[in-house]
Formats: C-alpha cells, structure tokens, sequence
C-alpha cells in the first residue's frame, strides 16, 4: 500500500510563498502519477496540478497557472507544490494523490492513493 504524508502547510499572509512536501512509502514512487488537489471549506474538492512519473509533463489548474508549480524528485520519493503570490482564495486542506501508472489527470477518480492532507491559510 502507498503511504501519502503532506507537510508545510501553514498561516501565510497574501502574496507570500509556501512550499507543500508529499513523501511517498511503501510502494515504487516513480510508478505513480502524482497530483495536488484542495478542498476550501463548504466546497468540493478541485484539481491544483499533477506531474508525469519522469516529472516531464506537468498541468496545473487555469487558478494557479503561474503561481504554483509542481516538481518531483523521485530519489526522495517526494512530490511538492511550490506556491507563491499566495490569495485568500487559495485557503484550502491541500492533498496529495498517487495515481498507478497512466497519465496525468485532472480528475480525482483516477487516483488510487491520498494523504491525509495540510491546512494552507492564507490571510488578507
């Protein structure tokens, strides 16, 4: 089974940086398509970004499109979301997702794994 353990989520002030960490265990990290999504209070949960395996094709959402990007570092078993020029409407328990082998995706159905997910706030 896949193990999903997000980190560096926290208070930021609007247009500050942060950078969320997901470590991967128990299974071959670099099998997994990985992706970010968020869920804001009273909301559904939405697409952020997603990186291939290789870390060679990326998508972020049309939301965050120049402010967040998406890396990997398979060595690590690693997946992050660096985040900057950070709005209130980026407020949201941000999550980590593996999907086994395919392409990237948009949509959550396609992931099979998820951490248990990092509060982000961010203050206006």
């Amino acid at each position: 089974q896949l193990q999903l353990v997000e980190s560096g989520g926290g208070l930021v002030q609007a247009g500050g940086s942060l950078r969320l960490s997901c470590a991967a265990s128990g299974r071959t990290f670099s099998y997994y398509t990985m992706g970010w999504f968020r869920q804001a209070p009273e909301k559904e949960r939405e697409f952020v970004a997603a990186i291939s395996r290789s870390g060679g094709s990326t998508n972020h959402a049309d939301s965050v499109k120049g402010r967040f990007t998406i890396s990997r570092d398979n060595g690590k078993n690693t997946v992050y979301l660096q985040m900057n020029s950070l709005k209130p409407e980026d407020t949201a328990v941000y999550y980590c997702a593996a999907k086994y082998f395919g392409g990237t995706s948009w949509s959550e159905v396609h992931y099979d794994h998820w951490g248990q997910g990092t509060q982000v706030t961010v203050s206006s």
